[in-house]
C-alpha cells in the first residue's frame, strides 16, 4: 500500500515525465498550454521572436495524413519537401495563413547553425507555447542545426527562434487546384496550392461557363474553398484567387467540362 506522501511523489514524477515527452516530441494537437511570453532574445528589427517545437518522425513531414488543417496533399514530396510547420493563430489565421512562407533560424542553442531555412504553414497549432509558435516537422526542425547535430537540436525540445515572412517561390509550378472528394453538380470544393508571393488565398471566386459574373466561394477549411449552389453548375469553371496583399489571379476555364472529384487541375498562370 502506498502512503499518501508517496502517492504525491509518484504523481509528480509521472506528470514530469509526460511533460518531458511532449516537449521533446511536440504536436499540433497534443502539446500542453504553456507560457505565452515570447522570448525577447533578438534585437534584430528584421526578425521577430518565436519558439519552436517539432512533431512526427524525426526526418518526416509532420502529419501522417494529407497535410493537416490546411488540406495540402503529399507534403513530404516536392515542392513542400517536408519543410512544413503548424502555426498558431497569428500564423495560421483561421486557415487564411495556409501556404504562407517564413524564414526561421535558431541561435539560442549550441547546435543551432544560425542559417535561415524556409518553411510553409500547412497545419494549425492548437496549443501554443509562445505568442508565435512554429510546431515544425522533424525535417524542418533539424534543418536549423549545424551539420551532423540535427538529432542534438531535436532533443532540445522547445527552442527560441527568429522568424520573418518571406515570398513563396515554387520554381516551375503554376497555381494548382485539387477538386475535393464529394464535389458534385451542385456542390463544388477546391483546394488551392502553390501560389508564389504571399502563398495564401484569402478569397476564391468561381465563374461558370454560362455566366459573365463571379460567384464568391466560401472558405470550407484550411485552403479548401466551396460553393453550395441552388442549381446545377455549368462547367468549365474559371477561378479567381485573391491573396493577402489583394492581388488577384484568374485561371480561365481551369476546371474542364468533364471534371471529376479527387483530381488535380494545373493552371497556366502564377503570381
Amino acid at each position: 500500500m502506498i502512503a499518501g506522501s508517496s502517492k504525491v511523489v509518484v504523481v509528480a514524477l509521472i506528470g514530469a515525465l509526460i511533460f518531458s515527452l511532449l516537449v521533446s516530441y511536440g504536436s499540433c494537437a497534443r502539446a500542453p498550454p504553456a507560457n505565452l511570453n515570447a522570448s525577447a532574445f533578438t534585437a534584430d528589427s528584421n526578425w521577430d521572436a518565436a519558439r519552436a517545437t517539432w512533431y512526427g518522425a524525426p526526418t518526416g513531414a509532420g502529419p501522417d495524413d494529407d497535410g493537416g488543417a490546411c488540406g495540402f496533399k503529399n507534403v513530404n514530396l516536392p515542392p513542400f519537401s517536408s519543410m512544413t510547420s503548424c502555426g498558431n493563430e497569428p500564423l495560421f489565421k483561421d486557415g487564411k495563413g495556409c501556404g504562407s512562407c517564413y524564414q526561421i533560424r535558431c541561435t539560442g542553442h549550441p547546435a543551432c547553425s544560425g542559417n535561415p531555412e524556409t518553411v510553409i504553414i500547412t497545419d494549425m497549432n492548437y496549443y501554443p507555447v509562445s505568442k508565435y509558435h512554429f510546431d515544425l516537422s522533424g525535417t524542418a526542425f533539424g534543418a536549423m542545426a549545424k551539420p551532423g547535430r540535427n538529432d542534438e537540436l531535436r532533443h532540445a525540445g522547445i527552442i527560441d527562434i527568429q522568424f520573418k515572412r518571406v515570398p513563396c517561390n515554387y520554381p516551375g509550378q503554376k497555381v494548382t487546384f485539387h477538386v475535393e472528394q464529394g464535389s458534385n453538380p451542385v456542390y463544388f470544393a477546391v483546394l488551392v496550392e502553390f501560389e508564389d508571393g504571399d502563398g495564401d488565398a484569402v478569397q476564391v471566386d468561381l465563374m461558370e461557363a454560362s455566366s459573365e459574373s463571379w460567384t464568391p466561394m466560401r472558405e470550407s477549411w484550411g485552403s479548401i474553398w466551396r460553393l453550395d449552389s441552388n442549381h446545377r453548375l455549368q462547367a468549365p469553371f474559371s477561378l479567381r484567387v485573391t491573396n493577402e496583399s489583394g492581388k488577384q489571379l484568374v485561371a480561365s476555364n481551369v476546371i474542364p467540362a468533364n471534371w471529376v472529384p479527387n483530381t488535380y487541375y494545373r493552371s497556366i498562370v502564377q503570381y
